[in-house]
This record gives structure tokens, C-alpha cells and sequence, in this order.
């Protein structure tokens, strides 16, 4: 029979504190009155949160000066939060990969490669409608890299392009040990996203940045 009050497993997280790091990962260095104000809780009750999750090492902050008053707390992720989010099967993969190159050598990572990729723009080609305008089929695409994991998002520019966005990477520690799995994504968007589409990786993970960023526009005149 269980206990009242039984203590919370180490492997549970606060939900409040679970979507804080989710928003953190999302949108990158926040103060906690912004994080309050987006979980419709108090900023001490983000704070209270916030020194717990620092407690742990999951995350840390900066100062940032502001025009009037103390400056301001900004909160970001520190590496210990990777494991909060979806990885893929990262340690799975990266042996998987090793021990390919170790069998086949290069060319059969390549080759292994060039299949699952082909297979994605198959598998993504039956559920993005292609003859549907360029925003469409990207709202399509960040529905499906969502249920992959990627934390994706789309915003259209000013200047007509758009910017497509993943917070993270459910394969990241795959893609350092071969990064030509990067050079497959872009290729898997050049496919499903059509002809006269132009796309420029302008924030890469495996570059050090918080995310990877994709800007695209239609090239076609």
C-alpha cells in the first residue's frame, strides 16, 4: 500500500518548472516577469522556480542592465537541461553510426544516409500539400518536425520570406559525429518544399548557436 505523501520520484519534474525550461529552450534568455506573464502564474512564483531549477544546474542567468532600475535577471538553459528534452535515442544512434563507419566505412554511413533521406522526403511528401502556397507547406512541415521532436515554428518576415525556426534537435549529438545528416535536412526541405524555393541555414546548433534557423523565400520570379 503506498504511503501518503509519498516523495516525488527524482525523475519527475515540477510541471510549472518543466514548461518553464520548455519556454526557455523556445524563445532563449527570459526575465521572469515575461515567463510569469506566459504561464499565468506570479514572477515570485517563477522565481521560486527558477532558483530551484539554478539549484540543480539547469539554469543559470545573466544581469542585463535596463533603463530604470535594477537590472534584470535574464534566465537561459545551461547544457544539463539537454536530457529534459527529446534526444532520439542519442547514445543508441551515435553507436549505430561508429560501428557502420567501423564496418562499411564512409561510404556506408553515406550510403545509409542517402537512403534515410530519401525515405523522409517520401514519407513528408505524402503529408505536405505541394501545390499549396510556400506558408502553408512550412505550417505543414513544423507539424510534422513537432511530432519529431524539433520544437519548430514559423514567421513570416517583412520582406516576404520566412523564417523557419527549431528550438532544438532530437538528434543533435548524432548530427556532431556526422554532420551529414545536417546536409540531409536541408536537403529533405529543398525536396518537399518545391521548385523555386530558396532556403539559407542562418543559425546552426552544431555551430554553437541556441538553435537552427532557416530562412526561405520563394526564388522563382
Amino acid at each position: 500500500m503506498k504511503k501518503r505523501g509519498a516523495i516525488r520520484k527524482k525523475s519527475e519534474m515540477v510541471p510549472n518548472r518543466q514548461a518553464i525550461l520548455r519556454l526557455l529552450k523556445q524563445q532563449g534568455p527570459s526575465d521572469s516577469e515575461t515567463l510569469a506573464a506566459q504561464l499565468g502564474i506570479s514572477a515570485m512564483g517563477v522565481r521560486q522556480h527558477l532558483y530551484a531549477l539554478r539549484t540543480k544546474g539547469l539554469v543559470t542567468y545573466q544581469e542585463e542592465p535596463r533603463p530604470i532600475g535594477r537590472p534584470a535577471k535574464m534566465w537561459c538553459l545551461t547544457p544539463a537541461a539537454e536530457p529534459h528534452f527529446p534526444d532520439a535515442h542519442a547514445a543508441l544512434t551515435v553507436n549505430l553510426l561508429n560501428a557502420i563507419e567501423q564496418t562499411f566505412g564512409a561510404e556506408g554511413v553515406r550510403r545509409l544516409v542517402t537512403r534515410c533521406t530519401k525515405q523522409q522526403i517520401v514519407d513528408y511528401r505524402s503529408r505536405i500539400p505541394v501545390r499549396s502556397p510556400l506558408e502553408a507547406r512550412l505550417e505543414a512541415l513544423v507539424s510534422i518536425r513537432n511530432e519529431e521532436g524539433y520544437m519548430a515554428e514559423v514567421q513570416r518576415q517583412r520582406d516576404g520570406s520566412f523564417l523557419l525556426i527549431e528550438n532544438h534537435c532530437p538528434i543533435s549529438a548524432a548530427a556532431k559525429v556526422c554532420p551529414k545528416l545536417c546536409d540531409a535536412e536541408m536537403e529533405v526541405f529543398l525536396a518537399i518544399l518545391g521548385e523555386g524555393v530558396t532556403i539559407e541555414r542562418v543559425e546552426h546548433m552544431v555551430a554553437v548557436a541556441r538553435r537552427c534557423v532557416y530562412r526561405v523565400w520563394t526564388s522563382k520570379p
